[in-house]
């Protein structure tokens, strides 16, 4: 076998192509090396298993540094990567294509509670800070302008047509980039999960390899998204590439879990460096900290804080604004301030800057405490001596304007002029939107007014916020003038501002004269998506449903889509008038058209056939549901078992709702209400106690039996009500008492008050005690009947637990 190898080895020699050819063999003990000057290195088991990995490396590679000979670190490796790279030529960015999968040490399916029971402040102690790695590479960065990073993007950008020969052009312009031009190429796709493919399809190309630039570029493009799986493969990936991790890279990781709301996993991301020995630095605590408070552990960052001092990374005071946060957002306003002015003592990098006091001034604002937030931007000049300014006016006006304070708003705007700041034209725009909001028109035109005077134009956002707030009023014929100024005063409407307006003539009744405006559209606007949902939805509210299921079909044509919310209204409304099957015919051409149609539009349809009670068409949609791959949910079903049920077909609805539990579907309260009123409204109690028992099974539902005694006591079948009293009294709680007494009050509506006896002394045996009133009914009722003993003994129930006096009894 290995003369075989070496005879392989000689042959491979002859390609002058590569001229260095090492071959070696992994063993279990030690390794056999095969070189050209035929130098033999045996140190082997002859019983170990192996596997030959060949490495080819020329001259040329040796050169560039960003290839290595030893790209490739092991079999397995490799593997992963060409298995979840992008098969094939025709589109090898395709974004459904999958990426690495590599292994995760620790488990993600540990217990819901571990953040609340570990604040992991004690990983610090495990730290050498004096030993921790050092600065970070200083990264050069290159504009997105840069020739060869267009010529990339643009190549990148055409991956639904991609062939062969784009993919040949894509790779020999990789060769010639540096490093910080493929981080470039990463930073400007607009979506990531594009990047994430061109990193991993970069990185199986033959004579190339990723640097550490690269992979930290493509860990930060990461950090600001959802995608914390993806941060965490390039992270293994680099420790197994033997790239150092310093702790940016897991603060990128962490900022990816906390985006996508895994706060314990983004905590445990510190255990993750500690087991490499990598220490935390103080950008990453800042990052710890915000997310004990995103979770509201407040307690526990303020632990991890303490910790910091303790093993010597110093605080900011970025790491004080996240508490002031994590204090404003549990209500502790007052201690919030508190920590303000002991920064105020400490050293210079932890003193308060401007965002501490606009952190505690924008919870104010949001509790309409308007009085403290002056009292807090008077305080953040004294004790801070930082003066607000331009930005600081700016800030608190749209602030204001955004929690509906618009007198506030403008008071600030006026005391920003006072004292010699320039408001601009946005600042003006959203205290005119603020006003028009609140439906104060005259003030918010007193404000337009005042902008022409301080020689501040408005803008299409200034008009646009009028006309909306006319058309709120109802007063569509003062926003039409609006309009008509707007042109006087050089600014031209946009497709906001005719929306605004053909809302405004929906609200009132008006959608013909809105239909007629958007046909007659001008040059410089063109309707929108939201222009289209206007006009339907005022169709709709007008009865006038043709013309809505017209207007979508233009819609589509135009490029636009409804919601799937929309076209459920707008089902509904063709349902109410009992056109169940215009109500299909709209279905299926939203479906042919490529619409997002989902179970809940089907779910609407069924409701109305079965309203109609055209059973069979509703039960060849749900069939349909299955052909189009939108699978039926928990409400479809209880659709269809209520109306199945309802029509005496017991036998369909039982298969119907035994098909639902074994698809796994959850059943609700609903479902639960559902089969419990029809079948006791049929009287097959066994068939329903067969269910129910299928049902809890699947999902636990308290009351269960408490509806199903209260439900025949309603049909008036006393008998099978009281063959249960058993189940309930199990648990005797509140509700089990309220179940009883209407069983009570049932046998009472009969003319059977010794039955009722029966009950009330089941439930003092349980220690649920009856209503007394009730029960002196019942008494009396035992008397008529001449079962004195009875009463006497119902009486006496009450009088040993102090219920009841002898002398009432005697009475």
């Amino acid at each position: 076998m290995f003369s075989n190898i070496y005879r392989t080895h000689k042959s491979l020699i002859k390609f002058r192509k590569f001229p260095t050819f090492s071959l070696k063999i992994h063993t279990c003990s030690s390794t056999i090396e095969f070189s050209e000057d035929k130098k033999v290195s045996r140190n082997f088991n002859k019983y170990a298993n192996f596997t030959p990995v060949l490495f080819f490396s020329s001259s040329v590679s040796s050169q560039n540094p960003n290839l290595d000979p030893n790209f490739v670190s092991s079999n397995e490796e490799e593997e992963e990567i060409q298995k979840d790279g992008y098969e094939g030529l025709n589109n090898p960015f395709d974004q459904t294509s999958s990426t690495p999968h590599f292994s995760d040490s620790e488990s993600e399916s540990q217990s819901e509670s571990e953040l609340e029971n570990n604040d992991y402040s004690e990983v610090l102690d495990l730290f050498d800070v004096k030993n921790s790695k050092g600065d970070s590479f200083k990264e050069v960065k290159v504009e997105i302008r840069q020739p060869l990073v267009k010529e990339v993007c643009r190549l990148i950008q055409l991956r639904p047509s991609w062939n062969p020969k784009l993919e040949r052009e894509l790779r020999q312009l990789l060769r010639t980039l540096k490093p910080p031009e493929v981080c470039a190429v990463l930073r400007s796709q607009a979506d990531v999960r594009i990047a994430l493919s061109f990193f991993y399809w970069a990185d199986r190309q033959w004579r190339y390899r990723h640097t550490h630039e690269v992979h930290y570029a493509m860990l930060e493009v990461l950090s600001k998204t959802k995608l914390c799986k993806d941060s965490k493969r390039v992270l293994r990936l680099m420790a197994r590439r033997g790239i150092e991790r310093r702790p940016e890279a897991y603060g990128y990781v962490m900022n990816s879990y906390s985006r996508g709301g895994k706060l314990r996993s983004a905590m445990r991301v510190l255990n993750m460096m500690q087991k490499a020995g990598c220490g935390p630095d103080l950008s990453i605590c800042n990052t710890a900290i915000h997310v004990l408070v995103m979770a509201n552990r407040l307690e526990k960052a303020l632990r991890f804080l303490d910790r910091m001092q303790r093993v010597g990374i110093a605080p900011n005071v970025v790491s004080y604004n996240c508490l002031i946060k994590g204090y404003c957002d549990v209500y502790r306003v007052e201690d919030a301030l508190q920590l303000i002015d002991e920064m105020c003592c400490m050293e210079p990098q932890c003193h308060p800057d401007k965002i501490s006091y606009y952190t505690v001034m924008g919870f104010l604002c949001k509790g309409k405490r308007i009085k403290e937030v002056k009292q807090v931007l008077e305080k953040m000049g004294k004790d801070a001596n930082l003066l607000p300014d331009q930005v600081t006016y700016n800030h608190f006006i749209h602030m204001l304007s955004k929690h509906g304070h618009a007198d506030e708003a403008l008071e600030f705007l006026h005391e920003s002029q006072e004292k010699g700041f320039r408001i601009d034209k946005v600042g003006y725009s959203a205290v005119v939107h603020s006003f028009c909001q609140q439906g104060n028109l005259d003030k918010a035109k007193e404000i337009v007014n005042e902008m022409f005077s301080k020689g501040c134009i408005p803008d299409v956002v200034t008009y646009t916020a009028v006309v909306n707030g006319y058309c709120r009023i109802g007063k569509v014929d003062q926003a039409k003038k609006m309009l008509q100024n707007m042109y006087k005063h050089g600014c031209r409407p946009n497709t906001v501002s005719y929306t605004a307006l053909l809302n405004g003539l929906c609200r009132i009744g008006n959608s013909s004269e809105a239909r007629e405006m958007m046909m007659s559209e001008e040059d410089w606007w063109t309707p929108n998506a939201i222009t289209y949902s206007v006009l339907m939805h005022g169709f709709r509210r007008e009865g006038k449903l043709a013309e809505a299921c017209r207007l979508v079909q233009e819609m589509v044509k135009k490029g636009f889509f409804p919601t799937p919310a929309e076209i459920n209204l707008l089902i509904q409304s063709i349902c109410r008038d009992k056109k169940a099957s215009d109500a299909k015919i709209f279905l299926e051409d939203c479906l042919s058209n490529g619409c997002p149609v989902n179970a809940i539009n089907f779910t609407t349809v069924i409701h109305g056939f079965c309203r109609e009670g055209d059973l069979e068409a509703a039960l060849s949609l749900l069939d349909d549901m299955y052909l189009s791959n939108r699978h039926p949910d928990v409400v479809t079903y209880t659709t269809m078992i209520d109306a199945l049920a309802k029509r005496g077909r017991l036998e369909e609805a039982t298969g119907l709702l035994n098909k639902m539990l074994h698809k796994g579907l959850v059943p609700t309260p609903v479902t639960y209400r559902t089969v419990i009123h029809r079948y006791c409204e049929k009287g097959k109690v066994d068939v329903l106690m067969k269910l129910l028992e299928k049902m809890l099974a699947r999902q636990e539902f308290t009351t269960t039996y408490n509806q199903v005694i209260e439900k025949l006591c309603s049909f008036g079948n006393l008998d099978e009500a009281y063959k249960l009293l058993g189940k309930v009294l199990r648990t005797a709680s509140r509700n089990d008492a309220n179940t009883c007494i209407v069983l009570m009050e049932s046998y009472l509506n009969k003319d059977e008050p010794l039955s009722a006896y029966k009950v009330a002394c089941r439930m003092f045996d349980r220690n649920l005690i009856p209503d007394l009133s009730l029960c002196k009914k019942v008494g009396k009722r035992l008397r008529l009947k001449g079962k004195t003993k009875e009463a006497e003994k119902l009486l006496i129930r009450f009088v040993e637990r102090g219920l009841l006096s002898p002398q009432l009894e005697n009475d």
